[in-house]
């Protein structure tokens, strides 16, 4: 499982036990990091989830910036509350990457504005287990 985990939203991704099939799932709402934690927990819960990828967006040097902070925090918690390894991925660029394919697929603006967070946890997930 993976997420991309915003100021607003939070977006979620899964796939199949062979690596193989990723699909996004629906955007969680981030009205408060517990209430976002105790969400993800869940699905993890409700999946059986092996393992959560976090998203990191560092910085395009590289650098760490107040996201990639909240993300190392969030990816913190997850760890001490979760059975399960929570391990980061960089995640530069995929926000990008996911309105053009939605662009592509040919979604409608709004349409790509309410998947937006969850297609990049996908393409996180598909980089994730490219390299791993």
């Amino acid at each position: 499982m993976a997420i991309d985990p915003g100021t607003k939203r939070c977006g979620v991704a899964v796939c199949d036990q062979l690596r193989v099939a990723i699909r996004p799932l629906p955007r969680l709402e981030r009205s408060s990091w517990k209430k976002l934690l105790s969400n993800i927990r869940e699905l993890v819960a409700e999946l059986d989830a092996v393992a959560v990828v976090v998203g990191l967006p560092l910085e395009s040097d590289g650098s760490d910036g107040p996201m990639t902070l909240e993300a190392r925090d969030i990816a913190r918690k997850l760890t001490l509350s979760l059975d399960i390894p929570v391990l980061l991925q960089d995640e530069r660029v995929t926000s990008y990457e996911a309105k053009g394919r939605l662009w592509k697929s040919g979604r409608s603006l709004q349409e790509g504005r309410d998947l937006v967070d969850s297609e990049a946890a996908a393409i996180i997930l598909e980089d994730f287990l490219a390299t791993s």
